[in-house]
């Protein structure tokens, strides 16, 4: 990752899942979840038009939201190519909507100063040599172990390759690729998973596929869902516990997000996440080292919907007064009070209050280390004292802190902030 240094300065981007699984509106899996098969799935590709898509709209909620990357999903499990590749006609040129929609993507977020992000399905559901497996749609065929003797693993291989060396070759400069997934270990563990054999290293041929990846884009980074490892961890979908271990040591580290537990547009689905527990995820994921990659969800006619526009644009304005407290910004080794998140930048120590506190808050370890306290909203001071720890209880004087502890005097009312944070300039030599 030492190639890469503006991925941990950034902290937040999109992710973007959108294919033709959007016009069934009914979660990225459906091909999967009601055993569709190709044949009958096709009727999605038929009437693929997406005639609002403006990808430069979707650049512009991504800048307003605070965010500063974004990982469009080229292909997804269901096999469908966003861009024209020549190895295979399923792709989004021979739909109604009749051309090539990657490179506007690529150029509207160069437009927007935006690092370029392509996601790519390792899994292909369309694809004739793709065999059938615990994940297939056509699983629970009877027929499906004599279909998976036509099938061959190496052709699939070969036009996996190929497609990544088109998105690899034909649109500049990427810097950013997510690859999804490997379950070299499925039997079993899901549907069918009994029958039928997990994918992975040796299935993708990954560790040729990566060396591609680096000569082909020398700069890139890329993640670890190949069956080896990558540049960064993916959690998804859940909020790590603390800082991410690889091999014994601390690794780069992205949580993968949905606004309502769908990666592609659901129309009925009503569960979004608000903005206010979003900026806690992205300021907890921070506080522990990590990225948070939101993901939106496009209409089939190419748009974000409302409801997620919304959402973004209220983290975009927490972000923008606040942002300094996450760009560029990582963990604290010190431990934070009772729900505080700690993030740190240089020699400021940032304290986001989850929960506002009655008049002080108790920061131990921080006495004689901090030349200065604000508010960050609006830069106004906050008050600092070290008080005696053995004080007496009569006194109503708040003590009985650890030797060490710093106390701030905050208003008793709420900053109008999501999540309020304190600014603490720390003396330059203290040792912390």
């Amino acid at each position: 990752m030492d190639h890469a240094p503006w991925f941990t300065e950034a902290r937040f981007g999109m992710f973007v899942h959108w294919g033709l699984y959007s016009l069934a509106a009914r979660h990225e899996w459906v091909m999967n979840h009601e055993r569709i098969p190709a044949a009958k799935y096709r009727k999605y590709f038929d009437h693929f038009d997406p005639d609002l898509y403006d990808p430069r709209e979707w650049a512009a909620a991504a800048k307003a939201a605070g965010m500063k990357y974004v990982v469009l999903t080229t292909k997804h499990h269901e096999g469908f190519c966003l861009w024209d590749t020549a190895l295979t006609e399923y792709k989004a040129p021979n739909t109604p909507c009749g051309r090539d929609l990657l490179g506007p993507y690529v150029e509207a977020l160069r437009e927007a100063g935006l690092k370029v992000g392509f996601y790519h399905s390792l899994i292909d559901w369309h694809h004739p040599d793709f065999p059938i497996d615990a994940f297939h749609p056509d699983r629970d065929r009877p027929d499906a172990g004599e279909i998976n003797k036509t099938r061959d693993m190496a052709r699939y291989r070969a036009y996996l390759h190929g497609q990544v060396r088109e998105l690899l070759s034909n649109y500049g400069q990427i810097d950013y690729l997510f690859f999804d997934f490997s379950y070299p270990n499925a039997g079993g563990t899901v549907p069918a998973g009994d029958k039928f054999p997990g994918k992975g290293r040796k299935d993708w041929g990954s560790e040729e596929l990566m060396a591609m990846v680096r000569e082909l884009q020398p700069g890139i980074i890329v993640n670890d869902r190949l069956d080896i490892p990558g540049d960064f961890v993916t959690p998804e979908q859940y909020q790590p516990a603390g800082a991410m271990m690889s091999g014994g040591r601390e690794v780069p580290w992205e949580a993968c997000q949905t606004l309502n537990g769908s990666w592609g547009y659901d129309r009925d689905n009503l569960d979004y996440k608000p903005a206010d527990l979003l900026v806690r995820m992205l300021v907890d994921g921070v506080a522990k080292g990590g990225n948070l990659l939101l993901n939106v969800g496009p209409t089939a006619r190419g748009e974000i919907d409302v409801r997620a526009r919304e959402t973004l644009a209220g983290m975009g304005e927490w972000l923008r007064v606040h942002g300094r407290s996450i760009y560029g910004a990582g963990a604290s080794a010190l431990v934070p009070p009772q729900d505080c998140r700690y993030t740190r930048r240089g020699n400021r120590l940032y304290v986001h209050l989850f929960a506002w506190p009655f008049e002080h808050l108790h920061l131990p370890g921080l006495a004689g280390k901090v030349a200065y306290a604000q508010l960050l909203g609006d830069a106004s001071e906050v008050a600092m004292s070290v008080l005696d720890a053995d004080q007496e209880a009569g006194n109503m004087t708040p003590a009985g802190q650890a030797p060490g502890t710093l106390t701030l005097k905050l208003p008793i009312q709420r900053p109008n902030a999501v999540v309020p944070v304190i600014e603490l300039f720390l003396i330059e030599e203290s040792d912390i």
